[in-house]
């Protein structure tokens, strides 16, 4: 078996953020979104509060929580890893944490040539 890096990682704040969110809220996901004026944005949902689509894909998971973006999306973030971190402030977004004072947000690294031939694979949404 493949030992993957993972294309997706989370802060420590983020590992807590997202445990707080799942004791609340049960199971929850992620969605990279590719919004317009405040950018990209990591928007956390409970799963059934975001129906996937098609043109959905996994980009990875961080503590068992899936983590998707579009199709289009992927192939900008096919070259980069996600890291999922927090920061004060409510973002004003539609995500779980809105009003507890944090709000998740990425981080991106380019992958080393080296890393390339062991990333995890994006793979489609389930149907």
């Amino acid at each position: 078996m493949i030992a993957y890096i993972p294309r997706v990682q989370a802060s420590e704040a983020a590992q807590a953020l997202i445990g707080r969110l799942r004791r609340e809220h049960g199971a929850i996901l992620f969605y990279q979104s590719h919004g317009c004026c405040a950018g990209s944005a990591p928007m956390c949902f409970a799963v059934h509060e975001l129906k996937l689509n098609a043109s959905d894909r996994l980009l990875g998971s961080v503590d068992g929580v899936p983590v998707y973006a579009s199709h289009a999306q992927c192939d900008y973030l096919a070259g980069l890893q996600m890291t999922l971190d927090v920061a004060p402030g409510n973002s004003g977004s539609f995500g779980l944490e809105d009003g507890s004072g944090q709000h998740f947000v990425a981080h991106f690294r380019l992958w080393a040539d080296e890393e390339v031939p062991l990333l995890e694979p994006i793979r489609a949404c389930p149907a």
